[in-house]
């Protein structure tokens, strides 16, 4: 399994699926909340409870099968785990639903598209061997401007920044990033499908215990509702597993290079499905910023000025 996920043409047609399934989530969360009837966050957070609680049992049970046997953590890998599933379903996804009500989903799929910045930044101080470089320096300015960029004034995209809206996907897209360096971190103490189904029970299960005691409530459901909501957990088992699959056996870097497509897709999906208004210089100037950061971060080192072998084999 190592060889076949670290082949690049696997490696990349992976890391793509992994992130047109998260960038068709900005539209269906939205979606949700009108199809579900979801006005106030603790329906939010109920609501994303329902799903990644779902997404864990899906990624359980598909599991099971597929390796024929039921799959138990280790006791010692308990807390790793579950510190995990606070952080990476938890705390990111209360962020996420609440603030992506107050704002559009183009504008939230770019912004979270910072995720990868914040990976880079925190990798450098967990990680010995992905240290901060001037390459990644300036590709981490560069797609921070596009966020700056789309935050800058009332436009099409909605009207400027708001910390309930624009500020929770911000600090959504911090604890992503963060999150791709612990799941790095524990790799090695489970087997990533392990890792993801557990992590998804107890963050899910986190989630809908908060929003049960905050007074949220979600109803609505139909046959299309109901179906919405079986998708959106099943694409979080489907990237969830290949990104942690992919983490395991590749650097934290090789993997984030594909977090461009995300925000290309959230836009296109968003404007497809919510039909949002997208086409202004300022929204596809940020869009472009975002990508060309997470590109540039990602850049072998021997194409970037002429760093030493060191720092080469630094970067992976």
């Amino acid at each position: 399994m190592e060889s076949f996920y670290k082949n690049t043409k696997t490696r990349c047609i992976l890391a793509l699926v992994c992130c047109a399934l998260w960038g068709s989530a900005f539209p269906c969360v939205k979606t949700g909340y009108e199809w579900f009837h979801i006005e106030d966050a603790p329906s939010q957070v109920l609501f994303a409870g329902y799903r990644f609680f779902l997404a864990g049992i899906f990624t359980f049970l598909i599991s099971c099968i597929l390796e024929k046997r039921m799959i138990v953590m280790k006791s010692s890998s308990a807390p790793y785990i579950f510190a995990q599933g606070i952080l990476q379903t938890t705390i990111q996804y209360i962020c996420f639903y609440i603030g992506l009500a107050h704002t559009t989903g183009a504008k939230g799929s770019v912004i979270n598209a910072s995720n990868a910045f914040f990976s880079i930044l925190v990798a450098h101080f967990l990680l010995k061997s992905e240290k901060v470089t001037w390459k990644k320096g300036i590709g981490c300015l560069i797609g921070f401007a596009g966020v700056i960029v789309i935050n800058l004034a009332p436009g099409a995209w909605g009207s400027g920044f708001s910390l309930k809206g624009e500020g929770l996907v911000l600090l959504c897209a911090f604890a992503y990033g963060a999150s791709s360096v612990t799941l790095k971190l524990i790799s090695a103490r489970e087997e990533p499908t392990t890792i993801t189904a557990y992590q998804l029970l107890f963050g899910g299960t986190a989630l809908i215990i908060i929003g049960l005691a905050a007074g949220g409530s979600v109803y609505g459901f139909t046959g299309k509702s109901t179906l919405l909501l079986i998708y959106m957990a099943l694409l979080s088992t489907a990237a969830f597993t290949l990104w942690a699959e992919l983490i395991k056996y590749n650097p934290v870097g090789k993997v984030a290079i594909f977090g461009f497509s995300i925000p290309v897709f959230g836009v296109v999906l968003s404007a497809i499905f919510l039909h949002e208004n997208i086409w202004t210089m300022q929204n596809l100037a940020a869009l472009v910023l975002v990508s060309i950061g997470i590109f540039v971060v990602n850049i072998p080192e021997k194409n970037w000025f002429h760093l030493n072998d060191s720092d080469i084999k630094a970067e992976g």
